[in-house]
């Protein structure tokens, strides 16, 4: 889905939507010279200051979404790069002091194999520090998958509706102790948002759950499948002003 990532649309919420960041940025435990990988960066603004604040002797972005990576170029530099790849074969040679990622690996399958994968790019000793969505039980989530089940969005996504791959809390928990990380730390987080007015949960999505539905159909039948969204989720939430969405989230953190 790189193609159809909007940066001006995902940054509408821009406070809200950084703030899991700096609570996961606080579990990493600093050492001089470390070597670091942001999984997922987006535009690189948030990996800048995860750079600095880590005083960080390298650090890589690395996202496959060219139209956030076009927003990049002014947080390079200083021992800070972004690269084009796909996070979901990315393997750490040499691995890292700190393999981190926040609001990225929802989008992958299968996370015990994932974080299989991910614990081999980090060094011995080093820390692995990664923040999911878990908020797929919400109407907003909910009512996405409904749609996409039904005529015409069932036949043009070939019958593709998203399955939500987060585990539960301690699903995570067991699968950092059985992949040998001696210490860790692993917390469901209900961050409050307040909202303008409940209109604004669809402005929300579109910059992110609908992606997937986006990046799958026409340009003619997106905004069908948007109408009839918004059409079923609203009446499903509370008309006021403004509109308290909470959101789930699930950070851990472990060191080797």
């Amino acid at each position: 889905m790189a193609s159809a990532w909007n940066p001006d649309q995902y940054a509408r919420f821009r406070q809200e939507r950084s703030q899991p960041f700096f609570d996961l940025l606080s579990l990493v435990r600093r050492r001089p010279g470390m070597r670091v990988v942001d999984l997922g960066c987006g535009t690189g603004e948030l990996t800048r200051l995860l750079h600095d604040d880590l005083q960080a002797r390298e650090a890589v972005g690395v996202d496959n979404s060219a139209t956030m990576l076009g927003r990049s170029a002014p947080y390079a530099g200083h021992g800070l790069r972004f690269e084009t790849a796909d996070i979901g074969t990315f393997s750490g040679d040499p691995p890292y002091d700190l393999v981190f990622s926040n609001a990225a690996l929802h989008w992958l399958p299968d996370h015990p194999a994932l974080l299989e994968r991910l614990t081999r790019a980090v060094a011995p000793g080093g820390q692995l520090a990664v923040q999911v969505p878990a908020n797929h039980d919400h109407a907003s989530h909910r009512v996405a998958a409904e749609v996409a089940g039904e005529a015409p969005f069932h036949e043009a996504l070939g019958g593709y509706v998203r399955v939500p791959s987060v585990l539960p809390p301690e699903a995570y928990a067991t699968l950092l102790d059985r992949l040998g990380f001696a210490e860790q730390l692993v917390r469901l987080h209900v961050y409050a948002h307040h909202l303008p007015a409940r209109d604004d949960v669809v402005e929300w999505v579109k910059g992110t759950t609908l992606v997937d539905y986006q990046q799958r159909l026409s340009a003619d039948l997106f905004p069908e499948f948007l109408v009839r969204y918004r059409a079923r989720l609203l009446p499903l939430l509370d008309d006021q002003r403004p509109y308290f969405f909470p959101f789930k989230r699930i950070l851990f953190w472990g060191q080797r």
